[in-house]
């Protein structure tokens, strides 16, 4: 009998030397960027993480941790659509069939529309991080409810705001900045993160839930270090302090991870470079909590 993620991904390959065991993470890819509002082509994001993935060393000897000896599951792409409800429809579909299965999960996309249907899979209590340049609160943009520039909204009118934390935005209209402070929404600001905060506080976070999902826009760090974005917004982070951050979170328990707003045509190769990175770091920190 077929299940859904039969139906709706296509045929993946394991992307690590190691066949054998249970699989440390899986990952599938969602090449969607139909709501896109400046820079279309994310949608072949997923693509181009794993040819990165494929060319970067995977070894890291702070975790202890040699991704070459791990098992490694690749599911595919999402089929691909133009149509964000049907692309939504299909992940809630897929995702209790891969949580059940392989966790944790990685995706790789994609536009940050996915994060809506991806992490409101997840049980109410998963905490959610988020790293990204903007909020997405907008009620919608340009007519869509579902636009990736509104996706959070969707997520807090859906789950509440409680289990939020947004980290390092920069760029915001008035209408975003009030629906925040209304719902109380948690934050890492810009300014935290340069003075050398952001770890510190991400990692009291995350600590007080039993599980996080982790989302990483790419588009938080700055166009100088990652060009290759949807939309670019200036005077951003650096990868070092980003990194910092993620590593704060070792020893939490991350049920999910995606990377969003990889934009291939834009790229030079740092930005897909970066994000093959965070996903060697984050896989490495979940086989840490696997053999603690």
């Amino acid at each position: 009998m077929l299940s859904f993620s039969d139906l709706y991904l296509n045929s993946g390959t394991l992307i690590t030397s190691s066949s054998d065991g249970v699989p440390l993470a899986t990952i599938f890819g969602i090449p969607f960027d139909s709501t896109h509002s400046y820079k279309p082509g994310c949608r072949f994001g997923p693509d181009a993480i794993r040819e990165a993935f494929n060319n970067i060393e995977i070894f890291h000897p702070n975790f202890g941790i040699d991704l070459e000896d791990e098992k490694i599951k690749d599911l595919g792409n999402l089929t691909h659509t133009v149509v964000v409800k049907e692309m939504i429809g299909m992940i809630k579909k897929i995702m209790p069939e891969i949580l059940a299965r392989d966790g944790p999960v990685i995706i790789l996309g994609g536009e940050h529309s996915l994060t809506y249907a991806t992490y409101t899979s997840l049980p109410k209590n998963v905490g959610y991080v988020v790293f990204d340049a903007h909020y997405d609160l907008r009620d919608s943009y340009a007519g869509e409810r579902f636009s990736h520039a509104a996706y959070l909204r969707r997520i807090v009118e859906e789950c509440g705001s409680e289990n939020i934390l947004h980290v390092g935005a920069r760029a915001f209209v008035r209408e975003e900045m009030e629906f925040l402070n209304e719902n109380k929404i948690k934050t890492i600001s810009d300014e935290q993160i340069k003075a050398g905060d952001g770890p510190e506080l991400l990692k009291k976070f995350a600590s007080s839930f039993d599980s996080v999902y982790v989302s990483v826009d790419l588009d938080v760090l700055d166009p100088g270090y990652a060009p290759g974005v949807g939309n670019p917004e200036a005077v951003g982070i650096t990868p070092r302090e980003l990194f910092d951050m993620i590593y704060s979170l070792d020893g939490v328990n991350i049920a999910c991870a995606d990377i969003v707003e990889l934009n291939p045509q834009f790229d030079n190769g740092a930005t897909s470079a970066i994000a093959a990175k965070i996903m060697s770091s984050v896989i490495a920190m979940c086989a840490t909590g696997k053999k603690s």
